[in-house]
């Protein structure tokens, strides 16, 4: 396997992972703003801070892709 397809697959799979638990967020906060409006602004903020902490790991992968490619 070259080098870039290598890159390819691991940007691929390593931004499943965030994509899938951001999508698992906003549907957990979606349904706990359902049920509770009045906490919409503290599930919120829970939301984006989980949501910012989940994007992190994309951004680690591509970092790290990065490195790769110029680097090797």
């Amino acid at each position: 396997m070259s080098s870039v397809q290598a890159i390819g697959s691991m940007m691929s799979w390593g931004v499943m992972g965030p994509a899938i638990a951001i999508g698992i967020i906003g549907a957990a906060a979606m349904f706990s703003i359902a049920r509770n409006p009045s906490a919409a602004s503290k599930i919120q903020v829970s939301m984006l801070i989980a949501i910012a902490f989940a994007e992190a790991v994309a951004i680690y992968v591509l970092v790290i892709a990065l490195i790769l490619k110029f680097a090797a």
